[in-house]
């Protein structure tokens, strides 16, 4: 557990920038045999591209890291519950284990509204350890969008 909370920490560092830069502050690293092989944050809004989730840039890292597009032998942390796309990237990938934050129970793939990682019809399936250091990951999260609708409110008060 303390190598997680370890890992975790750096994903929470990747969602600290994305949040700075004015992206959901969702964070992403990718371990293999003890060694941080990629680490990558959302840049949908920087890139205007949809695809640009933590978790599509930590793989297509790790992939060229590794040189492989079999990603055996390694570990994602993650900040927030994988939605659909991602949680099918991690199959496809094949990562072995997720690790991750806080769960989202708007898009979630992996508890909260589907269990996409261990579905039995699929050829690969993960190991899933959920809820570590939920609360921090959630609160970013919870932080980020507070001020978001602040500042709406700010500019709905200044347009009138």
């Amino acid at each position: 557990m303390e190598k997680d909370h370890y890992y975790m920490n750096m994903a929470i560092d990747e969602a600290h920038k994305a949040g700075a830069k004015g992206e959901v502050p969702i964070g992403a690293v990718i371990v293999h045999k003890d060694k941080v092989i990629a680490r990558a944050h959302n840049l949908r809004e920087t890139t205007q591209n949809a695809v640009t989730h933590a978790e599509l840039l930590a793989i297509q890292q790790a992939c060229l890291y590794l040189g492989n597009w079999r990603l055996e032998d390694t570990k994602m942390y993650v900040t927030l519950e994988p939605c659909p796309m991602c949680a099918g990237a991690i199959l496809q990938s094949r990562i072995p284990h997720v690790v991750y934050g806080a769960r989202d129970a708007k898009a979630g793939s992996v508890d909260s509204l589907y269990r996409l990682l261990n579905d039995e019809r699929f050829n690969h399936q993960c190991q899933v350890t959920e809820n570590v250091l939920a609360e921090e990951c959630g609160q970013l999260l919870k932080q980020f969008f507070k001020h978001l609708r602040e500042v709406k409110k700010q500019k709905r008060k200044a347009q009138l």
